[in-house]
């Protein structure tokens, strides 16, 4: 009877346990999973933005240099060219075209070209101004004697009237003339023979400095002939 109780108490012991047990088990807390970080979807595109990222931006574009501008050459300037045939008066008064003789190659002194026109008339014989222009210089020399240098209107020519015998009154350096103008009279100063009184009369055309002494000469003898 005794070991019948031990036994029933033991049952009810062991009853009681496993009731505690699976008791506690109902009622304890669920721990969280643990959180695995992970990387956000990237969304769907939609509308606007789909554009926006299916167009990719251009790429930079490179500027490139502006082409050399090509070199035009530029066209040879010609030289100057004589007065025109109808602008020079033959500059001592009285004398016709027929009285003249071209002595623009002779010779002087055995090799030396005159490269000028020598005018025959009597001392005294008025010379005028071949063009208009203005006086460049007043100038006594050896060769010349008494000369005056005038330059046309533009710089371009310079005419030349030598072995003069005295100016006109008035006549300076700076004096603008026309054309038939009064500026000398012939003579035969310098170099000239005193029993041959004549204009010495030379155009040439000026260089860059403008040099009152130097140019290009030129033969007046065609050009004035063929003035009126």
């Amino acid at each position: 009877m005794k070991s019948l109780l031990l036994f029933l108490a033991g049952v009810l012991v062991g009853a009681n346990v496993v009731y505690f047990v699976m008791r506690r088990d109902a009622v304890a807390p669920v721990a969280a999973p643990p959180v695995v970080a992970t990387t956000p979807a990237t969304p769907t595109p939609t509308g606007d933005d789909v554009v926006a990222r299916a167009v990719p931006s251009p790429a930079p574009v490179a500027m490139k240099a502006p082409a050399p501008t090509a070199v035009v050459p530029q066209p040879s300037i010609p030289p100057p060219t004589p007065p025109p045939p109808n602008a020079l008066l033959i500059p001592v008064a009285g004398i016709a075209a027929a009285q003249l003789t071209d002595t623009f190659n002779d010779t002087r002194d055995g090799t030396r070209r005159h490269e000028a026109l020598d005018i025959m008339a009597a001392r005294g014989t008025p010379v005028l101004a071949a063009s208009d222009g203005t006086v460049a210089k007043l100038f006594t020399s050896v060769p010349g004697g008494l000369t005056i240098y005038e330059f046309d209107p533009t710089s371009t020519y310079a005419y030349y009237y030598a072995h003069l015998d005295h100016y006109a009154p008035g006549l300076s350096e700076g004096k603008v003339l026309k054309r038939g103008d009064l500026i000398a009279y012939v003579g035969s100063t310098g170099n000239a023979s005193a029993d041959a009184p004549h204009l010495h009369f030379a155009i040439f055309v000026l260089g860059p400095g403008k040099q009152w002494w130097k140019g290009t000469a030129i033969d007046p003898y065609p050009l004035l002939v063929k003035s009126r």
